[in-house]
């Protein structure tokens, strides 16, 4: 895998590779239909639709609703792609994509935009804490929490045609650059970026860019980090989660989460009974969010990578 990332950013903003991606696969197939809560504007799909009633429908400030005709859409052999603000695409729909998709077995992929403190000044009501909780207790749900554009641009084309409910969790503003143009991520795999043997930090998200920085901090004082990137929070690739905590014994799991319910727990679930490391997390505290800044909201959760590098080293006893 080609992987290119040194800190620097990459240029395209997420919100507008959504909105491209969206089109480019509405053109390529007929079955895409992609709805919004009256958030287009956000994704840059405004004109789009405008032109295509059709292939682009707006159902308003209606989530629940949204959800219901996405599941009527996909009963009927259509591939429905829904978005809007990851609180709304979490907690607002929660019954009716659990019953209506899952339980259904009704295929439909939902994007949600600004997770955790990416929602910035939207505040506290719009920054869910909680959503990778949610979606985890669906069965077989595929939860993505994208990286980067290309990763985003991968990803959205295999949700297209991959089977249940499949929750992809993303911000809309710029974000460091990790693989390059057109690479390929496929669903499941974590994806090792640095490695090393004294500590792993398993990160997802914002989070990779904040670990990757921790970690090579650490390399210049002299521990040896390994850095994955765990972007399929489910299904979990308990494989490589498990290989890398046996082999340095020592896991940092770092997430734009409440540390209840997130990747954090996933990888708990997964260590647990093999008693072979020692554990700790970088995530938010069981706590409501708040307006600011992403900068001054990251250092306020401890979501920065200080707080990463303070982490591996309090666990090494350092």
């Amino acid at each position: 895998m080609n992987i290119v990332y040194d800190g620097t950013m990459e240029p395209r903003a997420f919100k507008d590779v959504i909105g491209q991606t969206i089109r480019a696969l509405s053109a390529e197939d007929p079955d895409v239909i992609y709805l919004d809560a009256d958030l287009m504007s956000c994704i840059g799909t405004c004109g789009w639709s405008a032109e295509n009633p059709t292939r682009g429908i707006n159902c308003g400030i209606s989530e629940s609703n949204m959800i219901g005709v996405a599941c009527g859409l996909a009963a009927t052999g259509y591939k429905p792609i829904v978005h809007t603000f990851g609180p709304f695409a979490s907690r607002r729909v929660f019954d009716q994509v659990f019953l209506s998709a899952g339980y259904a077995k009704n295929d439909i992929t939902v994007i949600g935009t600004d997770p955790g403190v990416c929602a910035s000044f939207n505040g506290g009501t719009h920054m869910p804490f909680e959503d990778v909780a949610l979606y985890r207790t669906i069965p077989t749900a595929t939860i993505i929490d994208v990286t980067d554009v290309n990763m985003l641009i991968s990803v959205l084309r295999q949700c297209k045609d991959r089977p249940g409910v499949k929750y992809v969790r993303v911000g809309r503003k710029q974000s460091a650059k990790v693989f390059a143009d057109g690479e390929q991520t496929p669903i499941g795999p974590a994806i090792p970026l640095k490695e090393g043997k004294d500590a792993v930090i398993f990160a997802a998200g914002i989070m990779v860019h904040e670990a990757m920085q921790a970690a090579k901090r650490l390399e210049q004082q002299g521990i040896s980090v390994a850095v994955v990137n765990v972007f399929t929070i489910k299904p979990l690739d308990t494989e490589t989660v498990t290989r890398y905590a046996e082999l340095t014994g020592n896991v940092v799991v770092a997430e734009n989460h409440n540390r209840i319910g997130g990747l954090y727990s996933a990888v708990c679930d997964c260590l647990a009974p093999k008693n072979c490391a020692k554990i700790d997390v970088v995530a938010v505290n069981d706590e409501y969010g708040e307006v600011g800044p992403q900068d001054y909201l990251q250092k306020r959760f401890g979501l920065t990578s200080e707080h990463v590098e303070s982490c591996v080293k309090q666990l090494l006893g350092k």
